[in-house]
């Protein structure tokens, strides 16, 4: 007899390959714009406001945009597909580069600052990206359909700061003006690139089948998911924003700024090419205990020196730590949910993910002028202890319930 469901599977991996391609170079694109926002934003916003302390508050708008876009684009998938979501979000992109020229042409630090939330809610949408290429995949390709649309960051890594160091001059006095030009353009190609992912409307019966959302969110598994997420991104945000003005208030140049944004993309995503490999052969949770223990080695080489070096290894470290950390996390929620429940429940995650997020971005700002780049890296020791403890708690609850399902009900008195 024909194994129906291996056919479905395979189907449904040839499709998920052909989008994984287009959301790979959706998610280098989408990453090069974010790449001029963090490596531009502090350093602008440093120019334009009325006071240093607010300095990283339009990267802080940038982290506030991923937040408020989540839910919205869990909504906009689930009703029109995430096809429509995906034009969206990369109209929002063309429009944070247009404005943001705008604002930095004439001095309107509130005006930069909402080009910077557009920013943002672009990337809300490109999130789903990488939930996007496990739609449809079988459960042995769904990690690596992941790991493979974040390894286009890659590509992001390096096309982003080197878009601000082709065109930061361009225009002057005014630096960086001409970056974001580039960057809506940027924004255009992505949007051409993303009307060609096969991402149907969702059929009817999808839109109102799944448990409650409550429900859901309230297994061990997903509040782990969720939880190391929320502490490997924003950890990860809150060091890279204040990178920038941190290595300007130690005499570094913009230079190595855009030099250390640049490879600390690079070390984000270079590992995905083999990411979802690691999470198949040794499972997710010990993927992401990996990721946030290297972040917490990123803190401590940061808290050893303020050259140049320091900067940089700090940075790539972080990458990597993220990579581990986030795509793990990631490959966590995608076993929590069944096939209709999953935009509702990616886009709560993500929610979790990027509120917390503003709330740290937010506060770099202030930890950087008041308490100095030392402040920055100590506050990663806690919640990656955090993450630790509940992994492990996840782990043996997890060992414990299949010990118990091994012992049969009523045992043989023989034995």
């Amino acid at each position: 007899m024909i194994d129906v469901t291996a056919i479905d599977d395979i189907s449904g991996d040839a499709r998920a390959r052909s989008n994984v391609v287009r959301l790979a170079a959706a998610q280098a694109l989408t990453g090069a714009n974010s790449a001029v926002i963090f490596a531009t934003g502090s350093i602008v916003g440093a120019t334009l406001a009325p006071d240093v302390s607010f300095a990283t508050v339009p990267i802080s708008m940038y982290v506030l945009g991923l937040a408020a876009g989540t839910l919205p684009t869990g909504a906009i998938s689930r009703a029109y597909g995430r096809r429509a979501a995906f034009i969206i979000g990369t109209g929002c992109g063309v429009l944070t580069g247009l404005i943001g020229s705008f604002a930095i042409l004439h001095g309107v630090f509130w005006l930069f600052c909402c080009a910077t939330f557009l920013g943002g809610l672009y990337g809300a949408v490109a999130q789903s990206y990488r939930f996007a290429a496990a739609d449809g995949a079988s459960a042995a390709y769904r990690p690596k359909a992941v790991s493979w649309v974040m390894a286009g960051g890659v590509f992001a890594g390096v096309l982003g700061p080197q878009l601000v160091q082709w065109t930061m001059d361009v225009w002057p006095p005014y630096l960086f003006a001409f970056s974001f030009v580039a960057q809506a353009v940027v924004a255009l190609v992505a949007m051409v690139i993303l009307s060609g992912v096969d991402a149907p409307k969702p059929a009817p019966s999808d839109l109102h089948g799944g448990r409650p959302l409550f429900v859901i969110a309230r297994q061990p598994r997903f509040i782990a998911a969720a939880l190391c997420g929320v502490i490997a991104y924003p950890m990860m945000n809150l060091v890279m924003t204040s990178a920038p003005l941190a290595m300007k208030m130690c005499g570094l140049t913009v230079s190595d700024s855009n030099f250390a944004i640049q490879w600390h993309i690079v070390a984000m995503y270079g590992p995905s090419f083999f990411t979802g490999s690691l999470i198949a052969r040794y499972g997710a949770p010990a993927i992401v205990a990996l990721g946030l223990a290297l972040e917490a080695a990123a803190a401590t080489i940061g808290l050893s020196g303020i050259t140049a070096m320091h900067f940089w290894a700090t940075l790539m470290m972080l990458g990597v730590g993220w990579n581990f950390g986030f795509i793990g996390a990631s490959a966590l929620v995608l076993e929590t949910h069944l096939p209709q429940e999953r935009n509702k429940v990616q886009a709560f995650n993500d929610f979790l993910v990027f509120g917390m997020m503003a709330i740290g971005s937010f506060s770099s700002g202030q930890l950087l002028a008041n308490y100095g780049w030392s402040a920055v890296t100590l506050v990663v020791y806690p919640p990656v202890l955090l993450g630790f403890v509940v992994l492990a708690f996840v782990s043996f609850a997890g060992r414990r319930r299949a010990r118990l399902q091994a012992v049969p009900e009523f045992p043989d008195p023989a034995i």
